[in-house]
């Protein structure tokens, strides 16, 4: 069998963010007509080297090449003139257009001026039997199920005469059936010459359809394997490594007091969903959720704050029941929730840090009925040499400062509020090392006090690091629950991902 040339040759690729290095030094090789498999946990750095490669980030070191020239594509549109596409999980299609003109919308034949419909619709024709799909090319997208909608991705990827297709969790809203099309679909191309890249947290698949796979951890590519030289759990060992809970030292001054729930859940259902969760958190405990992408761990804490719309058997706060409809009863139960864009849906980034800090009860810093500049000055500056929060001065606008000083500003405005429970989703994305440990500090004191902590994180390390337990969960629902001296990273990353192999 004649070897395969280089589509695509990536040559010391180094991404960073403020504090993060997301892709160090990659080498990487994707050839034609192969099936690339890209795995790794959550965070490990497949989702940045995709944005690098279709145009939406610009590496900061190294270089690519596609067919041997040059490639640095200053935006989506150059990566796919060029021949490259990404078909992500939440596809891009236009419900209200047809199929055709979906397909083609990059490129719509005209004559005189004007929409050749019967141009367009046979040259649609044509994609749609290359890729197996029987519906005709006038039929509005919106009523295509999800599966003929991603076919609809794939022909107009061929349309645009893409080399390389990059291809995002693609069966994550499929049935059994509907994935073995995929794959025959991908097979097919695959004939053609064409090249793809697979990403799935369903290591299963991978084998049925994959030439090679490569393994992604901590922004490094650790191996690439022919797929027939690795098993699942050769490849879990590699995603994992070898440091295990060892970079966060868990702080044991206390123990959290197990005798009365101060948060229970019973039978919390997102509206749209057939699965339901329960589960209780303690005074002084932090409860950490681990789970894949789409797993429903946001979905989940985002419920029960009022965010999404859902059904509930019980939620009851120190054994009373309550009743969190909205995200203002939540706060007014004592619930404060850190959302994991704390940029859009954290904080208020043209005011000013004690703006910030006092938005969350307004009465607090009003003097009959009159809002005190004093009081504010005076509660800021308290909060934020509490918080060690690093600022000029409390009139500094919050969107100059760094991350971990952001984060510090949401979780001060949730303690001005005297909240009981603090939900943190991804808690410490996008802070530097040295600030991390300075919000693991501010949530080990916080639960020193007493207060009960829900933390959501796509890093296993911090999660076993920090947290008294953990739940994980998997489609929607919660399958398994580890307690302290339960914690192993190989075992929690293999419940997470078992009803996906």
């Amino acid at each position: 069998m004649d070897a395969k040339k280089v589509l695509v040759s990536i040559k010391a690729l180094t991404k960073r963010f403020p504090g993060i290095v997301a892709l160090n030094n990659i080498n990487l090789e994707l050839l034609e007509g192969e099936v690339h498999i890209l795995v790794g946990e959550n965070g490990a750095g497949k989702s940045t080297l995709v944005k690098v490669l279709s145009g939406l980030y610009s590496q900061d070191e190294g270089y690519i090449k596609f067919r041997d020239v040059s490639y640095a594509p200053r935006d989506t549109r150059e990566a796919i003139n060029t021949g490259i596409r990404v078909i992500y999980q939440e596809l891009s299609l236009i419900g209200t257009l047809t199929v055709a003109e979906n397909i083609f919308f990059e490129q719509l034949p005209k004559k005189r001026g004007l929409l050749d419909s019967s141009t367009l619709n046979r040259k649609a024709q044509d994609l749609l039997e290359r890729v197996g799909l029987d519906i005709a090319p006038d039929r509005p997208v919106r009523f295509l199920g999800i599966a003929q909608q991603q076919q609809v991705e794939i022909a107009k990827a061929l349309a645009g005469k893409s080399q390389l297709i990059i291809m995002d969790e693609p069966t994550a809203s499929l049935t059994s059936k509907e994935s073995e099309k995929l794959f025959a679909i991908i097979k097919l191309l695959r004939e053609q010459g064409k090249s793809i890249v697979y990403i799935s947290h369903r290591l299963k698949e991978i084998f049925d359809i994959g030439d090679r796979v490569s393994i992604m951890r901590n922004g490094e590519l650790v191996d690439t394997c022919d797929i027939r030289e690795v098993t699942t759990e050769i490849l879990v060992k590699k995603m994992v490594g070898r440091t295990i809970g060892k970079k966060i030292p868990f702080l044991e001054s206390h123990n959290p007091d197990y005798s009365t729930p101060i948060l229970s859940v019973e039978g919390l259902k997102r509206i749209g969903t057939d699965t339901s969760v329960s589960f209780s958190l303690y005074p002084g405990e932090i409860l950490g959720i681990a789970g894949l992408v789409g797993s429903g761990r946001t979905e989940m804490i985002r419920a029960l704050y009022g965010l999404d719309p859902k059904k509930c058997q019980s939620i009851k706060l120190n054994n009373k029941p309550i009743d969190i409809k909205s995200p203002r009863q939540a706060v007014k139960a004592g619930v404060g929730f850190l959302t994991e864009d704390r940029k859009d849906e954290g904080l208020l980034l043209t005011l000013s840090s004690s703006n910030n800090l006092t938005i969350t009860d307004l009465k607090g810093i009003a003097k009959h009925g009159v809002l005190s500049a004093q009081v504010e000055r005076t509660t800021a500056e308290k909060l934020i040499q509490d918080l060690q929060i690093k600022v000029q001065s409390y009139r500094q606008i919050v969107g100059t400062l760094s991350g971990g000083n952001q984060q510090k500003i949401v979780i001060g405005k949730w303690l001005y509020k005297r909240c009981e429970i603090f939900i943190f989703d991804e808690p410490t994305r996008g802070i530097d090392v040295g600030a991390k440990f300075e919000i693991y500090n501010l949530l080990w004191e916080l639960a020193k006090k007493g207060k009960g902590i829900i933390v959501v994180s796509s890093e296993m390390e911090e999660l076993i690091g920090l947290c008294h337990r953990i739940l994980v969960m998997s489609k929607q629902e919660i399958v398994k629950e580890f307690t302290r001296d339960e914690f192993d990273q190989e075992k929690i990353l293999r419940v997470s991902y078992k009803n996906y192999v």
